[in-house]
Formats: structure tokens, sequence, C-alpha cells
């Protein structure tokens, strides 16, 4: 009995062990605090000519995406960012025919967006072929078919110059973009929101993530600035997503609508019940209620 006891001790301990010294994934987001996660298995490695990518497996987010250190999604939450990246303009809109999705290569807000069976064209570009290409093989269920979908226009380029030189225009621009560094800082100057104002029906709506705001603050208090007086409404909306650490995530939404802003909740009701979607995160009161700013956030914008 003692043996076996022993024995079960042991095995525990080699086990935690193993555990301990097991590889893992740091976040290279913050200088002074990090969230790790396990790889079970490397997926995927690349040094690609925009950015250092990895796709690894973790045994409770499932498949995770990195993009030069900093996580991007995870096959285990994704739902959440995805879903009110897309439905919160598409449904505030009531009428959208054509969205442009700056960034976005992993393909999840294209699958959320072309839900709506009333969009008859998403025009998606995004700066790194491989993130579109390595994502359709490795991590299939995020895009669920979207790219093949006969509506999407993928066009592998800079947001930034398409926006410049476009003379299109859209009911609602989703920049899915990463956080303002490398590649993707360009995306949060005043010149690229006024190229999307300009590129935006009159009654379009403006969407782009905006960082964690309570270890961000200045990508909220920039880009809030920075759109200042170019649109009637400047505001944010939030939403929890677990590996995006720090609290709520911020969600840039800016427009000359008002409407889009006042919807009451019955008529956003009525729309998600004709849509036909099923969701795994957003509903209607969700909708309205991610509206509702904390007070640090409602500080920051008062800066």
């Amino acid at each position: 009995m003692n043996m076996k006891k022993t024995l079960n001790t042991c095995i525990g301990i080699c086990i935690a062990a193993s555990s301990l010294y097991a590889e893992r994934y740091e976040e290279a987001l913050f200088d002074n605090w990090a969230q790790t996660l396990e790889k079970k298995e490397t997926l995927y490695y690349e040094k690609t000519d925009c950015q250092e990518m990895e796709i690894f497996s973790n045994q409770e987010f499932g498949k995770v995406l990195t993009l030069d250190s900093i996580l991007q999604t995870t096959t285990r939450d994704e739902f959440v960012y995805h879903e009110m990246m897309t439905h919160i303009p598409i449904f505030s809109h009531g009428n959208v025919k054509k969205v442009l999705i700056i960034g976005g290569g992993d393909g999840g807000t294209l699958r959320e967006t072309l839900k709506h069976k009333d969009i008859e064209q998403v025009i998606m570009v995004e700066i790194d072929r491989s993130v579109v290409e390595l994502s359709r093989k490795h991590l299939p269920e995020l895009s669920s078919g979207a790219f093949e979908d006969p509506r999407t226009n993928l066009i592998i380029g800079d947001g930034f110059t398409f926006v410049r030189d476009t003379d299109e225009k859209f009911d609602v621009i989703i920049c899915d973009s990463p956080d303002p560094i490398g590649p993707a800082a360009c995306l949060f100057t005043r010149e690229f929101f006024v190229n999307c104002k300009k590129a935006l029906q009159p009654d379009g709506i403006f969407i782009a993530q905006n960082g964690v705001p309570f270890v961000q603050p200045d990508e909220v208090i920039n880009t809030y600035n920075r759109k200042k007086g170019l649109f009637a409404i400047n505001t944010y909306y939030v939403a929890p997503v677990p590996t995006y650490i720090g609290g709520f995530m911020t969600f840039a939404f800016a427009t000359d609508n008002q409407n889009a802003i006042d919807v009451c909740n019955c008529l956003i009701n009525e729309r998600v019940e004709e849509s036909g979607i099923n969701f795994k995160y957003y509903t209607p009161k969700i909708h309205n209620a991610s509206f509702c700013l904390p007070q640090y956030v409602i500080n920051l914008l008062d800066q």
C-alpha cells in the first residue's frame, strides 16, 4: 500500500515537473506584465517579410495565432471579438450592402460579416498574404469557408494606401488590425481616419479594435483625439475577451449617422430575428449595454 502511494506521488511530481518545464509562449506586449501559455504543439512558425508569425496549440485555448510574439486570436475565445467587431456596426446601421475590412487575415471578421445575407460585397485588404494562407491551412475554423464566398474580394496590399486611393464607398469599414506597433501604426493616424471618412457613405460606420484601456490607455486616448471633429459620433463600446488581458477590450465607433447610436433595443431585436444568425456571445441586450462605458474609460476620454 505504501509503495503504491509512493509511486503515485512520484508520478504526480514527474507530471508537475514536465508541465513546469514544457515549452511556453510569453506574450511580449508589456514590459512588466505578461501572460504565458503552454505550447502543446507548434503547428507553424515563419518570419515573413512583414512580421513574425507563429501558430501553436494550447490545452485550454485550442489553437493560438501570434504575430511578433503578441497574441492575436485563439480558437477558444475568438467568437467574442469577431462577433462584437462585426455585428454591432452592421445591426446599428440596419441596411449594410458593402463592407471594407482592413486586416483580419485570420478570416474571423470576414466569416461573421458574411453571415448577413443582405450584404452584397466585402472587400478585405490584408497586408500579409502569409497570414491568410496559413490561417486557412492551420485555422480553417476561423474563416469557415468565408474566403471562398463569391461576395469576398480579397486584396493583398496596404490598407492605409487602399483607403487613401479608393473612389469606392462603403456602408461599414472595419479596421481589424494589430496594435499600433510596426506595420499597423499607420492605421491609427488622423490621416488614416480622414481617408476612412472619405470612403464611407454619408450614413456609414467606422469600427476599429482599440486595445485594452486598463493597460493601454494611450491607445484609446490617441485614437479618440485623432478622430475628434471628423465624425458627429466618436465613441467606444466594450467586450471582455479572455486572452486580451487587462479587462475590457475597446472598439472605436465613429459615424455621422445619429440613428446608428440611438437605435432602440426593440429595433435591434427585430433586425437580429430577421437575420436568422446564431451567436455565441452577441445578443440584442449586449448590443446596447456594450456602449455603457466603465468610468475609468470615460475618464480617459475626458482627458
